[in-house]
């Protein structure tokens, strides 16, 4: 089934505020090139997230850590290009932002001029305050980022769930209040429990967007490679599949190495005179 989407305007962070005022749900998925995000704006996504967590799809690591500013711009470039619609969002990475707020916003502008992103994304609160002051500064909009991070991951230790604790709860809410106060446009909460992420939703006037985080926010976002069954190793609670691609391009490419190997490919149709 097709979705038809009417309001072909580009989408901006004040309209996502618009979109939660009125109850309308958004729509944010990861692409790290072009191709892709030609599709993905095509078929209508509200906001597209260039995610670090291209060091894991694309480029094979274990962790979001080792992918570079130079990396992220490179992605945010290829998918820029194609985008019409939807609001980009670009990560910065580990190392690109925290404990030095200078440094922090000389990423975020050189994501900003380099790859025609619409904002950034980044991980902590009030750790990073004066990363995110400084940024907000400049008049570059931030995406930010609470529950589980996956930059932190040698901090917690797992991947486990979140703020199921009163304490480690009482901090999010926290940092979430505090990032919609410094001037955050929208809160990604990853891996939380879902009356935590309703409470928390209700609370802030920002859209929050869930990825792991229950039905109750005002949106969700998801890996592509894991939503569209590229990636058949992941397989969390809060993923749903929407399609098997390993397995439609694993049997392309065999019946492609058939076809050559038995010299039926190319045949006469497909050969020039």
């Amino acid at each position: 089934m097709s979705v038809h989407v009417e309001d072909t305007r580009k989408v901006t962070t004040h309209r996502l505020i618009e979109m939660k005022k009125r109850g309308e749900k958004i729509s944010m998925l990861t692409c790290y090139d072009y191709s892709m995000a030609t599709i993905i704006d095509q078929a209508g996504m509200d906001v597209i997230l260039v995610g670090d967590s291209a060091s894991n799809v694309m480029a094979g690591n274990v962790t979001t850590l080792p992918i570079t500013l130079d990396q992220m711009i490179y992605h945010g470039v290829s998918v820029t290009k194609a985008v019409k619609r939807a609001l980009v969002v670009v990560d910065l990475p580990f190392g690109s932002y925290q404990g030095n707020s200078k440094e922090a916003l000389n990423s975020a502008v050189r994501i900003m001029k380099e790859t025609y992103a619409d904002c950034v994304k980044v991980e902590g609160g009030a750790e990073i305050k004066e990363s995110v002051q400084r940024i907000l500064s400049a008049g570059i909009p931030i995406m930010g980022h609470l529950g589980l991070t996956p930059q932190s991951i040698h901090k917690f230790g797992t991947y486990a769930v979140r703020a199921k604790e009163e304490t480690e709860a009482k901090k999010l809410i926290e940092d979430a209040c505090l990032l919609e106060e410094l001037g955050c446009f929208s809160i990604v909460l990853e891996k939380i429990p879902a009356q935590l992420a309703k409470q928390i939703s209700e609370e802030l006037t920002i859209p929050i967007i869930g990825i792991g985080a229950g039905p109750y926010v005002d949106g969700q976002v998801l890996v592509m490679h894991d939503m569209l069954g590229i990636n058949k190793e992941f397989s969390p609670r809060f993923l749903r599949r929407y399609a098997d691609l390993y397995d439609t391009i694993h049997d392309a490419v065999q019946n492609y190495i058939k076809d050559v190997k038995a010299q039926d490919f190319p045949n006469e149709k497909e050969s020039y005179s």
